[in-house]
């Protein structure tokens, strides 16, 4: 007989620390682009090529779930940025509804950033 821990250590073995994206529906690149749209104030790049956004998820129905992360928990606009992804989202056009959820596992790490954000920043 197993307990239920060594159950629940078995499924996440293997299971990916950043749920994968839906990049094959058409509102991908429209909700990228929104996401890019939204700047840390205290950063000059966007969120996006930050790393700062680790899941979009679109459903059949339009509705879009975005798992984000800051790169600090202590970031001074933790309460409002959800909310400006939210807003950049659901104005694109199709777009049903938005969540966006704020995690903080896995920690952001400057290696999340594209390479033109490090450019950006003097990382390279």
């Amino acid at each position: 007989m197993t307990d239920a821990s060594s159950q629940t250590d078995e499924r996440l073995e293997g299971t990916p620390l950043i749920a994968p994206s839906t990049t094959d529906h058409p509102l991908h690149e429209a909700v990228v682009d929104a996401c890019r749209s939204v700047f840390d104030p205290e950063i000059p790049v966007n969120i996006f090529d930050l790393g700062l956004i680790y899941t979009i998820d679109i459903d059949p129905e339009n509705s879009v779930k975005v798992i984000m992360t800051l790169t600090a928990p202590g970031c001074p606009v933790a309460g409002e940025m959800p909310g400006w992804v939210a807003d950049a989202v659901l104005a694109q056009p199709g777009v049903k509804d938005v969540d966006v959820d704020l995690v903080f596992e896995p920690p952001w790490g400057m290696e999340m950033m594209s390479d033109e954000a490090r450019l950006e920043l003097g990382f390279m």
